[in-house]
């Protein structure tokens, strides 16, 4: 059987906040079987906030979790780390209302769970098996969910921007394949926005050490790490966000155009249908660890 895992050893960082511009101290801690991943907040009085998808605030840049002055955000490359590299529960300790950006990527996180080390539970780890399709959104931007044998992504953007245009990638995702082929993939801007964005106060701490940069011809940074690096970042988000229905899933996640809304308001789908599909255990898949709704497919 499949066990719940935790963190061997506490871990701690500093970075900055994308948005904040601020330093901010991380601390990954283990935590028991069954209580999956808690944000503390260190400068709310150790306030909490469970991972979960209905606990999703805001969904514009980033995603937001809990609700008032007790918030976290910019929590999905975080969480897609824990998803995809085995660790069911954790604690997560923070001095501040953001998770730091580090490089724009997941890689930070998985050498940090890496480094800290992971160690088995008494309980199992379920997971819920898609047997019949999902569908949110519509038109030009939509997820669907699809019946599989084991967790896989198909994620295509498309921008107006020379150096991406229509990207394309089918994945599945393995603790190897995250590792080695997504999490590094960092986040990107334009210019045009970051501008428009600062005058509004968001992405203080954004720079090219930490994102992607694109005028309206050129990456601005030295390289990129894949080709289309882009729609690999996407993959790394719609990741953390899916966590969120806190199930490891069993399914063919296909995203065209997709953002932080549409992938929350698809862990918030799945919470809804978990009479459509069954929640299992099985010795023979890969589990990862653990808005308007759209109605499921017929």
């Amino acid at each position: 059987m499949y066990y719940q895992r935790t963190l061997k050893n506490d871990i701690q960082c500093t970075g900055v906040g994308l948005h904040s511009g601020k330093a901010v101290l991380l601390r990954l801690l283990p935590a028991q079987p069954d209580s999956g991943i808690i944000f503390r907040r260190l400068d709310k009085d150790g306030g909490e906030i469970r991972a979960c998808a209905s606990e999703v605030g805001r969904v514009d840049f980033a995603t937001t979790l809990g609700s008032g002055d007790l918030t976290v955000s910019t929590v999905e490359h975080l969480l897609a780390a824990f998803y995809c590299m085995g660790v069911d529960n954790a604690v997560i300790e923070l001095d501040a209302p953001e998770v730091p950006i580090m490089d724009g990527s997941a890689a930070s996180f998985v050498y940090m769970i890496r480094e800290a080390g992971t160690v088995p539970q008494s309980r199992t780890r379920p997971y819920l098996r898609i047997v019949r399709p999902l569908q949110a959104g519509g038109g030009g931007r939509w997820i669907r969910l699809m019946p599989s044998q084991e967790l896989r992504v198909t994620y295509t953007v498309d921008y107006d921007h020379p150096l991406i245009r229509e990207q394309t990638v089918t994945i599945p995702i393995t603790s190897a394949t995250f590792e080695d082929q997504i999490a590094p993939a960092r986040t990107f801007g334009f210019m045009r926005d970051i501008e428009m964005l600062r005058v509004k106060g968001l992405t203080l701490g954004g720079s090219k050490d930490n994102a992607i940069v694109l005028d309206e011809n050129k990456v601005l940074n030295d390289h990129l790490r894949f080709a289309n690096e882009f729609v690999r970042h996407k993959i790394l988000d719609v990741l953390g966000d899916l966590s969120l229905c806190g199930f490891a899933l069993k399914a063919h996640v296909i995203v065209h155009k997709g953002g932080h809304g549409l992938h929350t308001e698809m862990a918030k789908l799945i919470r809804s249908s978990l009479a459509y599909h069954p929640i299992e255990s099985s010795e023979e898949a890969w589990v990862p660890p653990q808005g308007s709704f759209a109605q499921p497919l017929a």
